[in-house]
């Protein structure tokens, strides 16, 4: 339990994207939940979206922050949401121009401590304030393994996004370099330095250097060892586990239109797919992917973007496929209540991208978990859940270009669906074990409790 009574003020600066905006979010709530203020910064159209997960606005208050344009940017973009990956630099540029608009208010808001990722500035303008910076990864610790200083070299981007091996930890710690596609896929192209500016290589790496605490959403559980590793090259500064950020659901019912077309399946029948809230497929993929959930014969519920060159999900279907589906399967292009929808008793299979959001909802589910990472880093992730904690499967692909048939989908799906496959078997017991150590009351709770203690620790210092 908390021992200090001293009331924290935290300012929070996400990177501009809806999967860093969100655990932000949710990172507020379990603050506010325990009696402490926060502001948080958000785009200001960009707040409306995010208004209803704010459980707390009498201790929460979301901070409007004027995204300018910048050559390049789509007029009016304000995340990640709004621009395709290409245009990732062009948005990095005008999140990095907010920083006199922060540095103004922090200066009125006074706050104990400043808690970002992508923002490598915070500490600069937080330190000579008094202010004292916190950086936080969104996606565990991870896919930050290379991000030491005795190894990071500037001139060396490319090579230090694969993963430096760390002995006896996991299997997959030795064999996780990235594949051609992973490294094309994962944006280093886009991502490298461009016209002067920062690559966002050295941008991680200079936020978790100039901070004064590291912090992961991850549980020891699963990552200690990781966190270990890390705390050795940063000059054992404090690396702190936060749990894994379990969003408080608005709702508690699943809505009619779902409850009523789950309810006509047997339990554990349907498989789900869902690539995020951002993730945009090619039109050739797309097709693959539905086409590979319709040959598994299983019912399936898909909720996806429309693809490139699409306006809807609809137009871009294979010819005949709503015909033949007709009864079992669904393609939906807009927000459902994941976490409700994994927790049908009809539902027995995730099919998923490996966003960070998306591998606590399915590692809180029972279902199945079926993997299609698309980006950075959710290919070392793939690898960590099905190499090291086993508790997953992924679709195979070529390792040139990454390319995967309707047949390499419907075979990773009735790799862990079908009954007696001793894969589906391994993966579930595995999944079940670890899940119930989640399921241990105050699991969570115990994570920010120790996060808050540390915290006022530090005012004290």
């Amino acid at each position: 339990m908390v021992t200090s009574t001293v009331v924290l003020h935290v300012a929070m600066l996400p990177w501009f994207a809806t999967g860093h905006i969100t655990p932000f979010v949710t990172l507020s709530n379990k603050l506010a939940e325990k009696g402490h203020k926060i502001s948080l910064f958000i785009p200001a159209k960009t707040q409306n979206k995010f208004n209803h997960l704010n459980l707390h606005p009498h201790l929460i208050q979301f901070i409007p922050v004027t995204v300018p344009h910048v050559d390049g940017l789509p007029s009016g973009a304000e995340t990640m949401s709004d621009i395709s990956l290409d245009k990732f630099n062009f948005l990095q540029h005008a999140f990095d121009l907010t920083q006199d608009e922060v540095e103004v208010a922090f200066r009125s808001l006074k706050p104990n401590f400043v808690i970002y990722d992508f923002a490598y500035w915070i500490p600069k303008i937080a330190h000579p304030l008094g202010i004292k910076a916190i950086f936080f990864s969104t996606c565990g610790a991870i896919p930050l393994l290379s991000f030491v200083p005795s190894m990071m070299t500037p001139a060396d981007d490319h090579q230090r996004l694969e993963l430096l091996p760390v002995p006896e930890i996991y299997p997959c710690s030795s064999s996780a370099k990235l594949l051609p596609y992973e490294t094309k896929n994962s944006g280093i192209d886009a991502l490298t330095e461009y016209n002067g500016r920062i690559s966002i290589v050295m941008r991680v790496f200079t936020a978790m250097t100039e901070s004064d605490i590291l912090c992961f959403r991850c549980c020891k559980e699963m990552e200690n060892p990781y966190l270990n590793y890390l705390q050795s090259h940063y000059n054992d500064k404090p690396v702190l586990a936060i749990g894994p950020l379990l969003s408080s659901d608005t709702s508690t019912i699943l809505e009619e239109r779902w409850a009523n077309w789950l309810g006509c399946f047997e339990k554990g029948s349907v498989v789900y797919c869902a690539f995020g809230s951002e993730c945009v497929l090619e039109k050739n993929q797309f097709q693959e992917l539905v086409l590979g959930l319709e040959k598994t014969g299983f019912p399936f519920l898909v909720r996806l973007r429309p693809p490139f060159g699409a306006e809807t999900l609809e137009e871009a279907l294979p010819e005949g496929f709503q015909e033949r589906v007709r009864g079992r399967g669904v393609v939906h292009e807009r927000w459902v209540q994941q976490k409700l929808i994994l927790s049908h008793p009809s539902v027995g299979c995730f099919v998923s991208h490996c966003g960070f959001g998306s591998v606590w909802d399915s590692l809180m589910s029972t279902c199945q978990i079926v993997l299609v990472p698309q980006s950075s880093d959710q290919f070392i992730q793939t690898k960590f859940l099905t190499k090291g904690l086993k508790v997953a499967v992924n679709v195979e692909r070529r390792e040139e270009d990454g390319w995967y048939t309707k047949e390499d989908v419907c075979k990773a799906v009735k790799l862990v669906m079908d009954e007696g496959s001793e894969v589906g078997e391994e993966v579930r017991a595995n999944h079940i074990k670890l899940r119930q150590e989640f399921l241990v009351e105050g699991f969570e709770s115990s994570y920010i409790d120790n996060f808050i203690n540390k915290l006022q620790d530090h005012c004290h210092a």
